[in-house]
């Protein structure tokens, strides 16, 4: 008897093994088993009813299409939205910006000025690591911000550590004209040091008692501890820097960063993926992250549309048929964004050389119609290079506004005296349908204008970015914008304006501008300090050095099982991507 009770008992276990494991799942239906078992040399079929597994859970990822493959993903060389977007999932620097905007502790748990505002330092947060699990510590900050510093790198954003004590005379030295000892000698003078409990410099990437970062400024700062959030002080490892080369940015395994998320895969101009990162202090993210390439806007909405993608711009073109479906219009976010667009002239390059025919070019321009015609309405004209409801913005400034009158007579009062005798203008922009329709636009009403015949010259998105950045190849006209790092007119005027920063592009220096600027970001008294950046915003704009355009929105498509969003000004790669560890993905509704 007892073989028989064993059989009987053993096909009860399994089977209640069976309905145990799939008790959870409760959608899937039933399925009947007919089991045949031998029962002391008795063959007999006995039925067991049982729950299949239930299909596996649709993975949790967001697709998001980013546009424009990066002309590069290195910390301490990026400066475009689209190269900014990749590194803030990858890395994080020792401060952070909540979604108020206010600066708040991430990698460092703490910093302190001294009295004057000429020292800061920085205490850094215990037992952090990277996504490898290797440690992180005050020396790789040290590294990181001295690499942006190096003469050597060259990086587009270097001067915005300029204000650490010895930082600009190591970044402009004459590098092919000083011997190795003088170059060490000046690295020596910049004022970033890595210091361990006892207060003595750090040795090495592996001592878990450095902890302490100090900065010394050239000059009160008291802003600092903000550009201290910037991704030109993202620690990326040194080692890996080494082994990858000059493009050492382009290939996943280099990329080991102490963000939110690790870069698994990258495929240029097609694809990047990435994963949570299980070692970030903040805990990790619930779902990976896609992005794609697409630069046909009109081919993104389509994809979207096609439940290709989660989250995609939202284009003017696009807005009718958006505003005017049950579906789409519900997922549209639209809020105010952080950038102003402005025409660029090259300073260098006739006809723009001359003040007048600037002008002339700013007169012509219809902004308002440019915003409703082509925008669509998403966006606002503007005659200021801050945006409305950015600290320093002047509500009072006029000039330069469309006046077709004023347009003719400023051409007539240049030195050429004429349409007629201006030399050819070109205007360059990155080649998709969309732009081309704009630009078509734009050279239309310079005509109706002015009479002026301006050439269109369509290059690739990616050679246009790299065009534009560096003063030998930047095009003749053409138009780029600025979104704000942080909300304080120093980053707005001195980090771009100043002689050597972005405005050097085009050719654009003026000494008057950087002493006033100077003397606005030292002082320390708000109030003051307001003042003096008010005075050096007019003071740029008298020259018309370019014709400030327009403030954009941001606007976005997000599919409704994208949760947990915050939206901020700050959303330049896409929306919510100041902080990503906010959002969740409900896979239950993905189709």
């Amino acid at each position: 008897m007892r073989s028989k009770l064993f059989a009987v008992a053993a096909l009860l276990i399994v089977a209640s093994m069976v309905l145990a494991a799939c008790q959870p799942a409760a959608a899937p239906a039933p399925e009947t088993i007919v089991q045949t078992v031998v029962v002391e040399g008795e063959v007999k079929e006995v039925v067991v009813t049982a729950t299949p597994a239930p299909e596996a859970a649709k993975p949790a990822v967001l697709r998001i299409n980013l546009g424009t493959y990066p002309d590069t993903i290195d910390p301490q060389k990026s400066s475009f939205v689209n190269e900014i977007a990749h590194l803030k999932l990858m890395y994080e620097g020792l401060t952070r910006l909540d979604g108020d905007l206010n600066t708040i502790p991430a990698a460092a748990e703490k910093w302190e000025y001294n009295a004057d505002a000429t020292e800061i330092t920085f205490t850094m947060r215990p037992g952090l690591t990277y996504s490898d699990g290797t440690l992180l510590n005050a020396k790789r900050f040290e590294y990181s911000i001295l690499r942006n510093i190096d003469p050597a790198t060259a990086g587009e954003y270097a001067a915005i550590t300029d204000d650490i004590k010895g930082a600009i005379e190591w970044r402009t030295a004459d590098v092919a004209n000083l011997s190795e000892e003088e170059l060490a000698t000046l690295k020596a003078g910049v004022m970033v040091q890595a210091l361990d409990d006892a207060g003595q410099p750090c040795t090495d990437y592996e001592q878990t008692t450095c902890n302490t970062l100090k900065i010394g400024l050239a000059q009160p700062a008291p802003y600092f501890h903000v550009v201290m959030g910037l991704w030109v002080t993202f620690p990326a490892k040194e080692e890996l820097i080494a082994e990858g080369g000059d493009i050492w940015w382009n290939a996943s395994k280099f990329h080991v960063g102490n963000g939110p998320f690790v870069l698994q895969n990258l495929e240029p101009f097609v694809r990047a993926y990435f994963v949570p990162n299980a070692a970030y202090w903040r805990g990790a993210a619930t779902y990976d992250i896609e992005y794609r390439y697409i630069t046909d806007g009109a081919v993104s909405f389509e994809a979207y549309k096609n439940n290709e993608f989660d989250i995609v711009p939202l284009g003017a073109e696009d807005l009718a048929t958006v505003q005017n479906d049950a579906v789409l219009s519900k997922e549209a976010q639209i809020y105010p964004g952080s950038c102003t667009f402005a025409l660029m002239f090259h300073q260098l390059k006739e006809p723009f050389t001359d003040q007048k025919v600037r002008e002339a070019f700013s007169y012509a321009l219809d902004r308002e119609t440019w915003v409703k015609d082509v925008l669509k309405g998403l966006g606002s004209s503007t005659l200021t290079w801050i945006p409305k409801g950015f600290p320093g913005y002047d509500a009072e400034e006029n000039r330069w506004g469309f006046d077709p009158e004023a347009a003719k007579k400023a051409i007539a009062e240049s030195s050429y005296g004429s349409v007629d005798k201006l030399p050819e203008i070109t205007a360059t922009f990155g080649d998709t349908p969309r732009n081309r329709v704009r630009w078509e636009w734009m050279v239309a009403k310079w005509k109706e204008v002015l009479g002026v015949d301006v050439k269109l010259n369509p290059v690739e998105s990616t050679t246009f970015t790299g065009l534009t950045k560096d003063i030998k190849t930047a095009p003749q006209m053409f138009i780029l914008g600025w979104c704000a790092d942080y909300p304080d007119p120093q980053n707005w005027l001195s980090v771009y304006w100043k002689t050597g920063a972005f405005g050097e592009r085009i050719g654009y220096s003026n000494p008057e501008l950087d002493a006033l600027l100077a003397q606005a970001d030292s002082t320390i008294d708000p109030e003051a300090r307001m003042k003096l950046y008010a005075d050096a915003q007019r003071l740029l704009t008298d020259g018309a050095p370019v014709a400030f355009m327009w403030n954009n929105v941001n606007s976005y498509l997000v599919k409704p099982w994208v949760k947990g969003i915050i939206q901020t000004p700050q959303d330049s790669g896409w929306v919510g991507d100041n902080d990503p560890l906010t959002i969740t993905i409900d896979t239950t509704m993905v189709p």
